[in-house]
């Protein structure tokens, strides 16, 4: 059975690097859950092909767990959420 997902739009803190390079080192739920991202695996311009949207995707581990963060470009970040 597949699991639906919802845009969830999220707070990021960042480091933006002088080459013009970011490497996301936190996200925050609109809940107030804050969850570090343990890896940085890859970073490349990419569809948010199951909730729509573009933008530049991050894949990162986040509690063990791989899943994909996205950057609109625009100052707003989003993750697919799994819905329940």
């Amino acid at each position: 059975m597949k699991q639906e997902r919802n845009k969830v739009y999220v707070l990021v803190n960042a480091d933006h690097n002088p080459d013009g390079t970011c490497r996301p080192r936190f996200i925050t739920l609109e809940d107030g859950r804050k969850f570090e991202i343990d890896r940085l695996i890859h970073r490349c311009r990419a569809a948010a092909t199951k909730v729509g949207g573009t933008g530049i995707r991050y894949t990162v581990s986040i509690c063990g767990k791989q899943t994909y963060l996205f950057d609109e470009e625009n100052g707003k970040w989003f993750v697919e959420f799994k819905t329940v």
